[in-house]
């Protein structure tokens, strides 16, 4: 994956702090575009491990500030429901001329009405999908209602949203009362993905329900288990990201993904130091992949780590090896499991007789039979489990030949 910052001008004139992300061969077949939660940024976390999950699946994704959010320019009372959706506008159009037209716009809580309302307006979206979304736009007003009166006394005023400061003032509040949600979605007539978490204490369940209600068919929901407002647990997020690309790509013409070069090899790995710690997106000519490190030792955990993809590696081997070697015998071999770990043990521990004592590789690895087996044959299949491609090369000394490519 590859993140490059841009910056986009809205109706306004202000300059709007964009990321965009691309698939690890800079090749997106689709374009999507996030809109981030009330008072929140692109930088929140399931922002980022959303728009992460979607690149991963082939997608574009640009994520952006509101105005007066984050890192774009304005102040926080012109951020109100409509200005919302005109920079999501703007952000469309930048999008459509520089890259390509954007056919998926996903957002987060008040960013799941505006993208609706948005893409009732432009033409080439071809699907929504909201997350904890409210069914009303002036639902967001519980926020700042003790302040309502002293707006209309005083014209402006500063509010505590979320832990932090902002100005408000009567256009902002009075915007809020001007976008018939319901109305909206009911006449959308565009592929809806609705996500919502059961116990949303910010956004109850009930707005899911009204959204659902109200919006057409072809409509979806996905529940988040037990996910808060702001998925804080990247689990959610991840999950979420998943889930609206899969089901996005049902109303998209289907693409030849334009993998990234192998260079002849028959793997390709692609880490970009200045994004991500250890997440490393992995391709071979026709699949793609993650490979990362557990959160303990720095990484993400978006994917397996290295010694488990080896372990994956002589797993699977094992497991077709012995699937074949039953097969020619006859055997009623039906299923197979092939548990296996690797640790660095000392020599000593291992009673293993060597020269100097030292620490070694050492990979364990069970095997359990499903089948109409007896002693004789499964001691056989032990024995062969052993005589796998990729045990043996693992085991044997190997040769390697790096060069640097320019």
């Amino acid at each position: 994956m590859r993140t490059e910052r841009i910056e986009i001008k809205n109706k306004k004139g202000y300059s709007l702090a964009a990321y965009i992300e691309l698939p690890a061969n800079q090749k997106p077949n689709y374009y999507a575009i996030f809109a981030h939660c009330f008072s929140c940024s692109s930088n929140l976390n399931a922002t980022k491990n959303i728009s992460r999950a979607l690149t991963s699946q082939g997608f574009g994704v640009v994520r952006f500030d509101f105005t007066g959010l984050g890192r774009s320019e304005g102040e926080f009372a012109e951020s109100h429901f409509s200005a919302n959706v005109e920079d999501l506008i703007a952000v469309n159009n930048h999008v459509t001329d520089k890259y390509k037209a954007p056919c998926l716009l996903v957002g987060h809580s008040l960013g799941g009405a505006a993208v609706i309302v948005a893409a009732s307006k432009l033409d080439n979206i071809k699907a929504v999908a909201t997350i904890g979304a409210p069914a009303t736009v002036d639902h967001v007003t519980h926020l700042f209602s003790h302040a309502i009166q002293e707006v209309k006394d005083k014209g402006e005023v500063e509010v505590n949203i979320g832990g932090r400061p902002f100005k408000i003032n009567q256009e902002f509040v009075n915007d809020f009362d001007k976008t018939d949600l319901p109305a909206i979605t009911k006449k959308l007539r565009k592929p809806i993905l609705i996500m919502h978490a059961p116990f949303d204490s910010i956004v109850g369940i009930e707005n899911a329900q009204e959204l659902y209600h109200n919006a057409m068919h072809p409509k979806s929901f996905v529940s988040l288990h037990d996910a808060d407002h702001l998925l804080r647990e990247s689990k959610h997020s991840e999950y979420a990201g998943k889930m609206i690309g899969e089901w996005a790509k049902l109303y998209f013409p289907k693409l030849e993904n334009e993998m990234l070069s192998t260079k002849g090899e028959q793997l390709v790995a692609h880490l970009d130091l200045l994004e991500n710690n250890f997440t490393t997106q992995l391709q071979t000519k026709t699949h793609t992949f993650i490979g990362d490190e557990p959160v303990s030792f720095g990484g993400d955990d978006f994917g397996p780590s290295p010694y488990e993809y080896l372990n994956a590696a002589i797993a699977t081997c094992t497991a077709m090896t012995l699937k074949l070697y039953a097969e020619r015998k006859k055997w009623d071999l039906q299923e197979v499991y092939v548990y296996i770990s690797h640790a660095r043990k000392h020599s000593d521990e291992l009673m293993v007789d060597v020269e100097a004592p030292r620490y070694l590789d050492h990979i364990s690895k069970q095997l359990k039979f499903i089948g109409n087996l007896d002693d004789k044959q499964k001691q056989r299949l032990k024995e062969i489990a052993s005589k796998c491609p990729v045990h043996k090369t693992v085991a044997s000394e190997v040769v390697f030949d790096t060069e640097l490519l320019v």
